[in-house]
């Protein structure tokens, strides 16, 4: 079905915009005067390959959790200065420069228009608002403070999206030199090897095994260079899909709580993530049942995950969320879990696990910046076992021979 670009102004005088599906532009016209609204312009979307490929990046690129936060906090700040919401949708899709946020939200102003409310049209897009936000904005719908709401959601987003990049960050460094060290580790094996394995050759020497083994790799590389290649684009693309199953989704997070260096780190910034996120859910009125479901999504790990949904059974049963919180205390820090009872026995849980999130977010950010003072020596014992292996390897027949004369 054709799809149309609408921008119409209500009884009110309110502009707006969205994209619609009609059979024709008649239809179009006929569904606008029905609402009451006057069509100022009606443009077909671009029909043809083109067209279609150009719609569909449109419809599935990316938001960036930079725009999401800019949206909750413009939102709030629109409201709460008393714009409706169809204007400040309006007003934050004419500014936005990304075409597929700005379709996203053509759509949902479109439902808006049609009487849905925000969280409804909202919940059509769950690739770019996650259902943590969905449910805040339906929180605030509820409570009549909506405004309140999104400030907290942009507060919590921008609060995750930075212990994240922390976290990344931190891994920048060692990733950058052991992709150097892969490199220089196969031009020398395609262009400096090959050279001395002829003088070994030539000279008829006896070589060790490691030498015979380095060899070999170059002979390969050499001969088969593009079947290398396709072998480690083939071995990336395995690696990536076994990733994406639910089985290695998991094989990884076992790996991430158990490797040394970083443990601690992953453990503490899926305690802030958890705390944080209920804190936020249950500060705007969100049931603890509701909370826990939506902080299982959040939450990305699937160990974490199968924590809560065994929390939300035992809540469900009548007993604390600390007491459900206990039987996980290689997942969950202990002070944690006394922050949520200390919490639940005073009715502050929302506010002693904001002050537990706030804990744990600090503590990752102090572990982030050491991470690279303990990784740094780290890697130079590594590159200098890779360097004397090569050199022990290559440079050992070498000795042998001129001792041999």
């Amino acid at each position: 079905m054709p799809k149309f670009s609408v921008t119409a102004v209500t009884k009110d005088g309110e502009e707006y915009r969205e994209t619609v599906e009609a059979v024709s532009r008649f239809e179009v016209y006929r569904d606008m005067r029905t609402r009451g609204d006057r069509v100022i312009s009606l443009v077909s979307s671009a029909s043809g390959i083109f067209g279609r490929a150009q719609n569909y990046l449109d419809r599935f690129g990316t938001v960036s959790v930079d725009e999401k936060v800019t949206f909750a906090r413009t939102m709030a700040a629109m409201l709460a200065a008393g714009l409706s919401t169809t204007r400040a949708l309006s007003v934050i899709e004419r500014q936005t420069r990304n075409r597929t946020f700005k379709a996203v939200l053509s759509d949902v102003i479109g439902g808006v228009k049609r009487g849905s409310a925000l969280s409804v049209a909202l919940s059509a897009a769950p690739r770019v608002f996650p259902p943590f936000l969905i449910s805040m904005v339906r929180a605030g719908e509820e409570s009549g403070n909506l405004s309140e709401s999104l400030k907290a959601v942009a507060d919590q987003l921008a609060k995750m999206h930075a212990l994240a990049s922390r976290i990344r960050g931190a891994m920048i460094y060692p990733a950058i030199v052991v992709s150097a060290m892969v490199g220089i580790g196969v031009l020398m094996l395609m262009f400096v090897v090959p050279t001395l394995s002829q003088t070994f050759a030539e000279a008829g020497a006896t070589l060790p095994i490691q030498t015979r083994i380095i060899i070999s790799a170059s002979n390969f590389l050499i001969s088969n260079s593009l079947f290398a290649v396709l072998l480690a684009l083939l071995g990336a693309i395995a690696v990536g899909s076994a990733l994406r199953t639910a089985r290695g989704a998991r094989a990884l997070a076992w790996m991430v709580l158990h490797t040394p260096l970083i443990r601690n780190i992953a453990a503490e910034m899926y305690a802030a993530r958890t705390a944080r996120t209920l804190s936020s859910l249950l500060s705007a009125g969100v049931d603890m049942l509701g909370a826990l479901t939506i902080t299982r999504d959040v939450v990305g790990n699937p160990f974490h995950r199968d924590a809560l949904a065994s929390a939300s059974v035992a809540v469900e049963r009548g007993e604390g969320l600390a007491g459900a919180l206990h039987h996980y205390p290689h997942l969950y820090p202990p002070l944690l879990i006394e922050m949520t009872a200390v919490g639940e026995e005073t009715g502050r849980l929302s506010a002693l696990l904001a002050e537990a999130a706030q804990f744990y977010e600090e503590s990752v950010d102090a572990r982030t910046r050491n991470l690279s003072t303990v990784i740094e020596p780290l890697l130079m014992v590594v590159i200098g076992g890779f360097v004397g292996f090569f050199a022990l390897s290559m440079i050992a027949p070498i000795y042998s021979l001129s001792s041999s004369f």
